[in-house]
């Protein structure tokens, strides 16, 4: 494999997968994938134990991560995506169900979805937008949930496009006042956002681990609220009752099959340590980069930016230079810069049409990290200026 050294790239691609992660995520799983990788919960002898122990640590931190001790569970899955689909697929469906999508939403959540409604006929309901700010109208959103109540509402946390803050405290007692079930992706908000299980009543909270919780790739899942139901979704071996067809009759083994990574798991239990008792300073940090490049890019002309109000955004900002395709500015930043930002549609399918940016192929979109530098983002909008001039 040739080895590229990436130590000139500007890294602003946060919002995909941060990177670098901290030094102890790699030197933990180098020291498991040499010493523990093996399989855990199927082997009495002294190496699954440890790796066993390893998973059940990362369980409890990520727990105290969210306050969730006493009234949740965690399953742990390869990707968010997964999380997602374990979730959709457990549910019960039917075709009375009336199920509300906020414009945000991710395809780890819109095509799962997709998929359910047109199985058992019913249709998805955007949540409402005020034209101004594209936030949430929560005026519009109580009136439709009284004209028709909500079974199942499905809200991610920040936008993973805009980097709106969604407000989903507030959804979710919204719509708690139906009976609801209520799913909440916070792939972009765990690890850098408060999350309280106490305060925020959602059935299900998605995560991904390789985000801003800082782990390696393979490391997510979701936190659901004890006592609610799920049906499992995918089957397989858990190392457990292994003449039994059926699987496990309790939460995590029955939504776990298959041997878990823990190479993977042990990284995440690494990032967890580097998180905990610190996310207001993260916070902080993101909120003050985020208005940094804002307020830089909005001096620019030709160049339009797609921003929610200032006390509801962090980490993401999506902009257009005029006179070229999202696309064309990604390769440009790349090529004669060394600039690493994403462009496109994010595979976000609902908010664009609200953008109007399908003209421009999308948005260009820069996420800040842990890592990020006022520096960075100085050599990000000085690259801008420079486009925006040619034009």
């Amino acid at each position: 494999m040739d080895k590229e050294n990436n130590s000139k790239t500007i890294y602003l691609d946060n919002a995909a997968t941060t990177f670098p992660k901290p030094e102890s995520v790699y030197t933990e799983m180098d020291y498991v994938n040499r010493n523990l990788a093996v399989n855990t919960g199927r082997g009495f002898y002294s190496m699954a134990r440890k790796a066993t122990e390893i998973i059940d640590r990362t369980r409890e931190k990520a727990l105290k991560l969210v306050k969730g001790k006493d009234v949740a569970d965690i399953v742990l899955t390869p990707s968010a995506t997964i999380a997602m689909n374990v979730i959709i697929g457990g549910l019960d469906w039917s075709g009375a169900d009336i199920c509300y999508v906020s414009p945000f939403e991710h395809n780890a959540v819109m095509r799962p979805l997709h998929l359910i409604s047109e199985k058992y006929g019913f249709d998805l309901i955007e949540l409402p937008l005020k034209r101004e700010t594209l936030e949430i109208d929560f005026e519009k959103m109580e009136y439709m949930f009284s004209m028709n109540p909500p079974t199942k509402v499905f809200a991610t946390h920040i936008s993973n496009v805009t980097g709106y803050i969604l407000p989903v405290k507030e959804i979710t007692e919204m719509a708690k006042k139906y009976n609801s079930q209520v799913i909440i992706d916070a792939s972009q908000s765990l690890g850098l956002l408060d999350i309280n299980m106490n305060d925020l009543m959602a059935d299900f909270i998605a995560f991904a681990g390789h985000k801003n919780l800082y782990g390696p790739f393979g490391t997510s899942g979701f936190f659901v609220r004890k006592g609610t139901k799920i049906n499992p979704f995918i089957a397989g071996g858990t190392g457990s009752d292994s003449l039994n067809l059926n699987m496990p009759k309790t939460i995590p083994a029955m939504l776990e099959p298959a041997s878990p990574n823990i190479v993977a798991v042990a990284g995440m239990e690494a990032a967890l340590d580097e998180t905990i008792g610190r996310i207001s300073d993260f916070e902080a940090k993101e909120k003050e980069l985020t208005e940094y490049l804002v307020k830089g890019l909005e001096k620019i002309e030709n160049v339009t930016t797609y921003l929610p109000l200032e006390d509801s955004h962090i980490g993401i900002v999506a902009f257009n230079i005029e006179g070229y395709k999202a696309e064309d500015v990604g390769t440009i930043l790349d090529q004669d810069y060394h600039i690493a930002v994403r462009t496109g549609y994010h595979c976000a399918p609902l908010i664009h049409k609200h953008l109007m940016d399908i003209e421009k192929g999308g948005v260009v979109r820069a996420s800040v990290g842990r890592y990020t530098t006022r520096n960075d983002i100085e050599k990000l909008l000085e690259a801008v200026e420079e486009l925006s001039e040619e034009m």
